[in-house]
């Protein structure tokens, strides 16, 4: 039974085959199915570092100035190299490209840990760009690792120690205006030149002092002087009377100086209130400013030898710069850190602008040493791969009051140190960027 049926089924089948097209009996194509999305893999992979974005980060040139706003250096850098900052933003035309160039500032208050916290806060939350002046070696060297870390950029004018194109050097730090190399190879070598042969030294006691006292030893020593010893102060010293008279025992025809600022100025006066120069011993500014000579006055400072590579009064375009400056700085003419201040963020801009990018601080660096240097108050000029400005460095002698014309009329010019006398040799660096 179940065979004759399944044979009907068959023929059936087989008549209704023949009667319908062919098509109609194909099979037909499963729909086109899209491909799955991929899993996620378990374990993320390590990111590579995206390049840095083409234009400028947050649509802003944010500079910030880091300084010593209310204490001993206040002076030499302070507002004053806010305004020299600003003037050089101004004369830039105000704007990269089309954007904006702004300035904040800071008092980092001659701390380290502040100077650090302040340059974290810069980068983490207001978003700054660039810090500039950092006087106070110590808070610079803490600066310049923070910087290097977050990949910014740091442009320092302020600050001595040549551990900064040294062993400490960056690839994101530029040292500007002048280091203890070239303070102990200008005046110490003319010191030692013109006669003085016996040192003893009353030295600050933090990085900078310490690091002036070494290279201007070096320099006594190799000209066959000696140093007869030296007395640590404390930063900030209002009373120098019991490091003076050790000084004075030691019978050292040149007490030098290695300090700055409000330290200068009252161990100066100090040492004219206790007669020490009336008997025979000099005394040696290893680090002078013209804010410091102003507030000694002519008939105090007479004499000092110091050296920089900056004086307002140098040529026309000093003297047109400072005029302007001291129109906006309460008649005060610029120091050399406030020319320092003024030229670097003038070139940074410049890199920044051939570079049409902020975003890669180790980037505009390189591009700030591969363009040449000048402006209207160092000249023409370059920056080494250790990351040191390099410029002429003058030795200057203060006037005696009959010799001075005009307000802030202070300098003579004894000899000028060309770039390459003036600062450490390359083939002598310790810094891990230069290669040998």
């Amino acid at each position: 039974m179940t065979s004759s049926r399944t044979s009907k089924l068959v023929a059936l089948a087989s008549l209704l085959a023949a009667a319908l097209p062919s098509h109609a009996l194909a099979q037909p194509k499963p729909p086109a199915r899209t491909p799955p999305p991929a899993q996620a893999p378990t374990k993320a992979p390590v990111p590579t570092p995206a390049p840095p974005s083409a234009g400028m980060t947050d649509k802003v040139i944010k500079i910030g100035v880091l300084n010593d706003q209310s204490g001993l250096y206040a002076d030499m850098s302070g507002q004053s190299s806010v305004l020299a900052a600003r003037m050089a933003v101004e004369d830039f035309g105000g704007k990269v490209n089309g954007t904006p160039v702004e300035i904040v500032a800071a008092d980092h208050q001659n701390k380290p840990d502040i100077g650090a916290n302040l340059a974290r806060q810069w980068f983490d939350v207001d978003k700054v760009d660039v810090i500039v002046d950092v006087p106070t070696s110590s808070v610079a060297l803490a600066v310049s690792e923070i910087v290097k870390g977050k990949n910014k950029v740091l442009l320092d004018s302020g600050a001595g120690t040549v551990e900064l194109t040294g062993k400490a050097c960056s690839p994101n730090t530029i040292h500007w205006t002048y280091d203890t190399y070239a303070l102990a190879h200008g005046t110490g070598s003319a010191v030692v030149a013109s006669g003085g042969d016996t040192w003893f030294f009353l030295t600050v006691d933090y990085t900078f002092g310490q690091s002036l006292e070494k290279d201007v030893s070096d320099v006594v020593k190799a000209s066959g002087g000696k140093v007869l010893g030296s007395v640590r102060h404390p930063l900030n010293t209002a009373d120098f009377s019991s490091f003076l008279l050790q000084a004075q025992s030691s019978g050292a025809k040149i007490i030098g100086l290695a300090n700055a600022g409000g330290d200068t100025i009252n161990a100066i006066k100090a040492a004219r209130e206790f007669g020490i120069t009336e008997g025979g011993q000099k005394l040696a500014g290893l680090l002078v400013f013209i804010s410091d000579v102003h507030a000694l006055g002519l008939p105090t400072a007479q004499g000092l030898r110091l050296t920089s590579p900056f004086y307002w009064d140098t040529n026309e375009q000093t003297r047109a710069f400072s005029k302007r400056f001291a129109e906006r700085n309460g008649g005060r003419v610029p120091d050399m850190g406030h020319a320092g201040v003024y030229a670097s963020v003038l070139h940074y801009l410049k890199a920044v602008q051939a570079l049409g990018s902020d975003a890669d601080g180790r980037a505009v660096v390189a591009r700030m040493k591969e363009l040449p240097t000048e402006d209207a108050l160092f000249g023409k000029g370059s920056i080494r791969a250790d990351g040191r400005k390099l410029h002429p460095m003058y030795l200057y002698e203060v006037k005696a009051p009959g010799e001075s014309r005009k307000p802030w009329d202070y300098y003579k010019l004894v000899r000028t140190i060309p770039a390459e006398q003036a600062f450490k040799p390359l083939a002598q660096s310790e810094c891990p960027l230069v290669k040998k």
